[in-house]
């Protein structure tokens, strides 16, 4: 039994069955083709002990790998299958000795072809191909050939790659886990095998979404530690086989680690003070804290909430806060925080105002509560005249007309709505663009064998004529997405999560993991990079989606532990999920415009007023702005507002021909852990 580190990461994980079972207009999720080869050129590729060369002929691309004559020479491809499956591997090369030049081919670590042979070719000009299959996972995948012998590897031009589907059965769900051997920092998690047609090769473990630890496939039981003392963990798991399929998730068992033995607090930080401060940032000092075992963390805190978290061993005593609203007001100060979670008194308070705002765009500038007693408010759109918005509650499944006075009246409810106790149920709601013709309104929502978005007719006082548009978008307790937007095409735009199975981001033929866009009779809209619903793909869990005033489609996504984003969407890219979080170097990849961290963040919905982005951030509890910079693809200096002021916030939406946003919570949700009835409708004023 091996153990395993506990990290806060939020989540990957189950594909439910899809069965069409409801009626109206179905379109049919797109089935995957036979794919033409990928080319990777070995001269991209990762070169360790040779280098690129251009001298001989007949090769493709700028030129070929030339690998030095020793033992352990190499070069790596990664390359990215669109699903999981038989991989065909062609690999191009040239040898002109007369002896064989055998090479160890393996496949993401592991060895598929041992000293496979690469025999002469009648001279260095003259190529020749050497093909493999071998299992692939979907996503991305490192191919990587090594000499076996002290004459080094052939030249290398490149290899072609393919992909065909073969073992789509997932595994069975884990059995009941439970939970022994409790400790403060630790426990062992037991559970029943699930069983697969193949074989199960592994076991993810979730707590809440948050993927924090992985057992091998042989395995019923994991020992976890590092975890938080007298903290009650919800965890579930799921099995997955080497084909990359996912099961359905476990029960859920709720463990609680024993109170610490550790009662000793650690000391008031030293005095604090501030240096360099701008209209966004100020530099902030200390004095150490002590602590009979140690100091692990220090909060910048303004009352109970907590602006920035410095941590190290030990951790410094310096930082810079970024983010502040410009020409306000601050009180700061900071604890200490020891590994038991015993928090220090506070030392001094710090108070100073940021400079003065730059005139980009205007700033909040006043709020106003519009409407009380909401309960997981999600979704928030306008109708085209103004005169009142669609608010749609996630977990009632019931949609209510606000006036802009907030006054309030149910609608109707979306059929067939259904929740997955964590982020599932009524989620995003669109106005068709031309409503006052068709009366037609749009919803994403989750159902029995999946996430929808359905159609209905609204006459302005109740919704009727319930149609399906597109299913077979998979489910999961969490990463659902959600977000409907209608874009300036007059095409709508949604939103989907990888249902907590992150290899579904990169697979161009799921619905998962991506920016759909369709006709409003549920089409595929023309122009699609791909020719099906995909618009973009590599995503995570995107909840954000506006247009600016260039048309350009901006998105907001929850990352995993290390950067949520904000991504300028273009037609056919790939932002990187699960081969990266946040900005990476891996080609084909596209990085973001600004991160995050994820407790500063988790953003789910966006608005844009006067070329300035409001992304609403849930476990940050703030506004985030982030401005345009004219006419081009950059962004400013963000800034956050209502920190920690209102909890966790959903959803943020323009006020049609008004320098007005409308805001709401979710305070009522698992996280949030408010009374129903709690969330709440916001004004803000931009000036």
């Amino acid at each position: 039994m091996k153990a395993s580190t506990l990290t806060t990461l939020r989540g990957r994980v189950a594909a439910l069955a899809v069965v069409l079972l409801c009626t109206g207009l179905v379109q049919a999720v797109p089935q995957s083709a036979s794919a033409a080869p990928t080319r990777y050129e070995a001269e991209s590729a990762t070169i360790v002990q040779g280098a690129a060369e251009s001298n001989h002929s007949g090769y493709s691309g700028t030129g070929f790998v030339n690998g030095d004559n020793v033992v352990g020479s190499y070069v790596e491809f990664t390359v990215t299958a669109a699903s999981a499956g038989t991989g065909q591997i062609a690999i191009r090369y040239s040898n002109g000795t007369t002896a064989g030049r055998p090479a160890d081919v393996a496949v993401g670590g592991t060895v598929v072809s041992a000293a496979r042979a690469f025999n002469a070719t009648a001279d260095w000009n003259t190529w020749s191909t050497s093909t493999l299959t071998t299992p692939v996972k979907a996503g991305s995948n490192k191919i990587r050939l090594t000499s076996t012998t002290a004459d080094g590897l052939p030249n290398l031009d490149y290899i072609d790659f393919t992909v065909t589907s073969s073992d789509t059965q997932a595994p069975t769900a884990p059995g009941r886990p439970s939970c022994s051997a409790i400790t403060e920092d630790s426990l062992t998690l037991n559970w029943d095998a699930a069983t697969d047609n193949v074989g199960v090769v592994a076991y993810d473990i979730y707590e809440h979404g948050n993927k924090f630890a992985e057992a091998a496939g042989t395995a019923t039981t994991e020992n976890l530690t590092g975890l938080i003392p007298n903290t009650t963990y919800n965890i579930t798991l799921f099995a997955r086989d080497a084909a990359g399929n996912v099961s359905s998730v476990s029960p859920i068992v709720d463990c609680t680690t024993l109170p610490s033995s550790d009662t000793t607090a650690p000391s008031a930080p030293g005095t604090l003070s501030t240096s360099g401060l701008t209209a966004n940032s100020v530099v902030l000092n200390w004095g150490a804290s002590t602590d009979n075992k140690a100091v692990t963390a220090y909060e910048v805190r303004s009352g109970s909430t907590v602006y920035k978290t410095v941590t190290g061993t030990p951790p410094a005593t310096t930082t810079t806060l970024t983010g502040l609203a410009c020409a306000s007001p601050y009180t700061l100060d900071v604890v200490a925080k020891d590994a038991a979670g015993n928090v220090s008194p506070p030392g001094n308070t710090v108070t100073f105002t940021t400079s003065a705002c730059a005139t980009d765009g205007g700033v909040p500038s006043d709020i106003a509560t519009v409407s009380t007693g909401w309960s997981i408010p999600w979704g928030t759109y306008w109708m085209p005249d103004g005169k009142t918005a669609l608010v749609t509650e996630r977990d009632s499944f019931k949609v209510f007309k606000v006036t802009p006075g907030g006054a309030r009246t149910q609608v109707g409810a979306v059929p067939g709505t259904v929740t997955t106790t964590g982020e599932g149920g009524l989620l995003g709601v669109a106005v068709d663009p031309k409503w006052s013709t068709n009366h037609y309104v749009y919803f994403m929502h989750t159902a029995s064998e999946g996430n929808r978005v359905a159609r209905m007719t609204y006459d302005g006082s109740s919704l009727g004529g319930y149609t399906v548009l597109l299913q077979g978008i998979k489910k999961s307790r969490y990463h659902n997405g959600g977000r409907l937007a209608f874009g300036p095409d007059g095409y709508l735009y949604a939103s989907t999560g990888e249902a907590q199975t992150p290899d579904l981001a990169q697979d161009k033929n799921s619905l998962n993991g991506k920016i759909l866009r369709m006709t409003t009779d549920g089409k595929a809209a023309p122009g699609n990079p791909f020719g099906n619903y995909v618009y973009s793909y590599g995503h995570r869990n995107p909840q954000g989606l506006a247009f600016d005033g260039k048309g350009r489609l901006w998105e907001a996504e929850f990352g995993d532990s290390k950067k949520d984003e904000l991504n300028l969407i273009k037609p056919g890219n790939n932002y990187g999920w699960p081969v990266c979080e946040g900005s990476c170097s891996t080609a084909g990849m596209t990085n973001p415009k600004k991160t995050w961290n994820v407790s500063e963040a988790s953003p789910s919905g966006i608005a844009i007023v006067r070329n300035v982005i409001y992304m609403a951030a849930l476990k940050g509890e703030r506004l985030w702005r982030v401005p345009i910079s004219g006419d081009t693809e950059n962004l400013g200096t963000p800034t956050a507002y209502y920190v920690g002021t209102y909890g966790r916030l959903r959803t943020v939406t323009k006020v049609p021909g008004q320098d007005e946003l409308w805001l709401s919570t979710t305070n009522c949700d698992n996280n949030g852990g408010e009374p129903d009835g709690a969330d709440k409708l916001f004004r803000i004023s931009i000036t």
